[in-house]
């Protein structure tokens, strides 16, 4: 009997490197498909002795992504992005990347596309409406695909969490946007658990804790010990600091994500079947009690 193979594109980033785990110590051969292969070599460890392949396979490349796909019995996509580097990366990447994944990937047993909470036609934000442009066009391919959701998602490596604590450890004053929007953290290994085990269909996916975006910021002071002002900046001063920090390198911050910021981050009942266990508050103080004054713990392993 051959062994069984699974291709995870976007398999190096923080949700990706938890599902190559998981695939491996299923007995998968997982192809690895990203942009920089040197970059996965820390998966290989993973599994065992070429069991975990890194792959060449920009989801913007039709041949790339066909051979990246052939002969796997599971496919999952993970890609997506939160601001553009070049005008038209979300379309690009959220739409004709997702569909292309989904439409060369016809022959496999089970398909996996992550989107977002906040993906919706009618969303204010192209973030939001190109992830739901991309769901359409993964559906409309994989009728029997599953297409996940997640709220912000936590845990070790997490750019939630981990950015307010730096920013606390640098700044008398830490800034926010939209501190009444509401989130629904959802832990990675959570989000990892339903990509192996989520029957077909769209599910919300939402931890066991519903809190403002200000609450979150405050609770995350709160754990690492440091004593900050929150400023909550209103919507449209942030829409003009927006539109200068988004031509900087590394975009701080966008218009697109000011206009994400004005809608819940919550998952819909309606959606929300599958359910995420973990709270915050069993993760996030062990990783970010180095963020503590004095505290003498290194930063987190990647795992």
């Amino acid at each position: 009997m051959s062994t069984p193979i699974a291709t995870v594109f976007g398999a190096s980033g923080f949700i990706g490197r938890l599902v190559v785990r998981r695939l491996a110590a299923r007995g998968d051969t997982v192809r690895v498909a990203v942009r920089d292969t040197e970059a996965a070599m820390f998966l290989r460890p993973m599994g065992g002795v070429g069991q975990i392949v890194p792959l060449y396979a920009p989801i913007g490349n039709e041949a790339d992504v066909a051979r990246a796909v052939d002969g796997a019995q599971t496919v999952v996509n993970l890609v997506g992005i939160l601001a553009e580097r070049r005008p038209g990366d979300f379309e690009r990447v959220h739409v004709e990347g997702a569909e292309r994944v989904a439409r060369l990937a016809t022959a496999a047993e089970r398909f996996v596309h992550v989107s977002a909470i906040g993906a919706d036609a009618a969303s204010p934000s192209r973030y939001g409406r190109t992830k739901a442009e991309g769901e359409a066009a993964v559906r409309a391919v994989q009728a029997e695909a599953v297409i996940l959701r997640p709220s912000v998602v936590f845990g070790p490596d997490d750019h939630f969490f981990n950015r307010f604590a730096t920013m606390a450890s640098l700044l008398p004053v830490v800034p926010i946007v939209g501190g009444k929007t509401k989130f629904q953290p959802v832990y990675v290994g959570d989000v990892a658990d339903a990509v192996m085990q989520a029957p077909p269909g769209t599910w919300e996916l939402g931890g066991p804790d519903v809190r403002t975006l200000g609450e979150l910021v405050r609770w995350t002071l709160s754990l690492i010990g440091r004593c900050r002002l929150v400023w909550d900046i209103p919507m449209d001063i942030a829409m003009l600091q927006a539109a200068v920090l988004e031509r900087l390198p590394g975009k701080p911050l966008t218009r697109d994500q000011v206009l994400m910021l004005r809608r819940d981050n919550v998952a819909d009942p309606v959606r929300a079947g599958w359910v995420c266990p973990t709270p915050m508050d069993m993760v996030v103080p062990g990783y970010l009690a180095r963020f503590r004054r004095g505290s003498m713990r290194k930063a987190p392993i990647r795992t």
